[in-house]
C-alpha cells in the first residue's frame, strides 16, 4: 500500500503532461483556421499581424515577470538583448508574416503540412552550422517528408498552379525563419531563461510589426467588427500564447519524444478542423502525402530508444 500513493501521483503528473501536449497541438493547429475566418473580413496579413503581436505582447511579458519574481536572473548584457531582438524579430515577424501571406493562397490544412517541416530545416541547419551529423534515419526521413509534401502539392498545383506554389514557397521560408529561431535561440535560452528570452523576442517583433503597420496602413485599418477583434483576441491567446506555456510544461513533465509524437496530431487537427469550419477537402493522394510527412518528421524528432 505504501507505493501506490508516489505511483498514482506520478501517472497524474505524467497524465496532466500528455493533456498539456494535446492543448498545446490542438491550440497551435487552430491558428491556421482563425487566420483564414479572419481574412474573410478584407484584413490583410500586416494589419492582422500587428493587432496579434499587440495583443499576445502583454501576456508574455506579465508571463516573464511572474517567472522571474524573486529569481537571481543573470544581467542581459546590450549584445544579448540585440541578438535576442533580431532573433524575435526573425521568428515572430518575417516568419510570422510570411504564414500569414501565405494563407492567402493555400489551404489551412496544405499551410499547416507545410509550416509542419520544420524540423526538417533545423536538423539541415544543425547539420550545416552546428556539424550535427546527419544519420541513414534522418536522411531516409528527410526523403520521406519530401515526397510526401511533392505528393500533396502535386495535386493542388493542377487546380491551382500560381496560387498554390507561391503560397507553399511562402510557408515554407516561414519555416525556414523560424527553424533559424529555433537552432541559434537555443544558445541563448541556456543562460537567460525560456520566458525572458521569449518576452524580449517578442517584444522585438512586436516593434517591428507595428512600425511595419504605422509605414504601411492607415490607422483606419485598425477600425475592424468586433468579431474581427475577438477572433485576433481569440489568435494572440489560444493560438499564439497557450500553447507556448502549454507545451514548456509538457516538455518538462512527458519530455520531448512523447511532445513530438502528440505534435504528429497537429497536421491532422488541421485537417479536419479546415473540413469542419472552413469546408476544406483533401483528396485519397494529398491525405497520403500527409501521412507520409507526419512519419517523415516523427523520425526526425522521435529519439529512437537506446
Amino acid at each position: 500500500m505504501s507505493g501506490a500513493g508516489p505511483r498514482t501521483g506520478r501517472l497524474s503528473y505524467g497524465a496532466a503532461g500528455v493533456a498539456l501536449a494535446l492543448v498545446g497541438v490542438l491550440a497551435f493547429s487552430l491558428k491556421a483556421i482563425v487566420v483564414k475566418l479572419i481574412y474573410r473580413h478584407g484584413v490583410d496579413p500586416v494589419t492582422l499581424l500587428a493587432l496579434r503581436m499587440a495583443f499576445a505582447l502583454p501576456v508574455f511579458v506579465g508571463a516573464a515577470w511572474w517567472a522571474g519574481r524573486g529569481a537571481a536572473a543573470p544581467p542581459l548584457h546590450a549584445r544579448e538583448l540585440a541578438l535576442i531582438g533580431a532573433l524575435g524579430v526573425l521568428g515572430y515577424y518575417a516568419g510570422s508574416l510570411l504564414d500569414f501571406m501565405g494563407l492567402q493562397y493555400v489551404s489551412a490544412a496544405l499551410g499547416r503540412l507545410v509550416l509542419f517541416l520544420y524540423p526538417t530545416v533545423v536538423v539541415v541547419l544543425s547539420a550545416a552550422f552546428l556539424r550535427t551529423p546527419v544519420t541513414a534515419r534522418i536522411a531516409t526521413a528527410l526523403a520521406v517528408c519530401y515526397a510526401g509534401i511533392a505528393l500533396v502539392l502535386s495535386r493542388a498545383w493542377t487546380e491551382s498552379q500560381g496560387d498554390v506554389a507561391l503560397g507553399a514557397a511562402l510557408i515554407f521560408g516561414s519555416a525556414i525563419a523560424y527553424s533559424v529561431y529555433l537552432v541559434w535561440g537555443s544558445r541563448v535560452v541556456a543562460r537567460v531563461g525560456s520566458m525572458r528570452f521569449t518576452a524580449w523576442a517578442m517584444s522585438g517583433a512586436t516593434a517591428v510589426c507595428v512600425g511595419h503597420f504605422l509605414a504601411a496602413r492607415p490607422l483606419a485599418a485598425i477600425v475592424l467588427p468586433a468579431e474581427v477583434y475577438a477572433l485576433v483576441l481569440l489568435l494572440a491567446t489560444a493560438c499564439t500564447a497557450l500553447p507556448v506555456f502549454a507545451t514548456a510544461e509538457a516538455l518538462k513533465r512527458v519530455g520531448a519524444n512523447l511532445v513530438a509524437i502528440l505534435g504528429s496530431a497537429g497536421p491532422v487537427a488541421t485537417i479536419a478542423l479546415g473540413f469542419i469550419i472552413l469546408g476544406e477537402t483533401m483528396t485519397p493522394a494529398q491525405l497520403a502525402g500527409a501521412l507520409l510527412v507526419i512519419g517523415g518528421v516523427l523520425l526526425v524528432t522521435v529519439r529512437p530508444a537506446r
